[in-house]
């Protein structure tokens, strides 16, 4: 755990499957990552099932992410936006691939009737914090 992001899941909430209730940050710097979708570079769908989707958006966070000098220990707060938000376990199973089990930071899934491009069924967005 890096030592300006604490992650915790207080006594007396339901167990956090995937995620973190709290994530705490100390730092200086706030990196708002913009929603990514499960799109190859050149625009096309990476995949048809959420799986696939979930773990390509996942690398475009990645490569944003790589972007800006930020690393899965930063980020505080996720949001994932789906068609599907029942299958969590899908897609925390598709994001501990793509981030080697790294610990989950605060999170929530969002059910929503459609994203901007069609054929997506997941867009995540991602916030960091750094010390600068």
């Amino acid at each position: 755990m890096s030592h300006h992001r604490e992650l915790s899941n207080p006594a007396g909430l339901h167990p956090a499957p995937g995620f973190s209730h709290v994530a705490t940050a100390r730092g200086s710097t706030v990196v708002h990552f913009a929603g990514q979708l499960g799109l190859n570079a050149d625009f096309s769908l990476a995949a048809e099932d959420l799986y696939g989707q979930t773990r390509k958006a996942m690398e475009n966070v990645k490569v944003a992410m790589d972007a800006a000098g930020v690393g899965w220990d930063d980020v505080v707060r996720r949001t994932v936006y789906t068609l599907h938000p029942t299958e969590y376990e899908t897609i925390t199973r598709a994001i501990d691939d793509v981030t080697g089990g790294s610990e989950h930071p605060a999170q929530t899934i969002v059910g929503v009737t459609g994203l901007a491009v069609p054929g997506c069924l997941i867009e995540i967005e991602c916030t960091a914090v750094l010390i600068a």
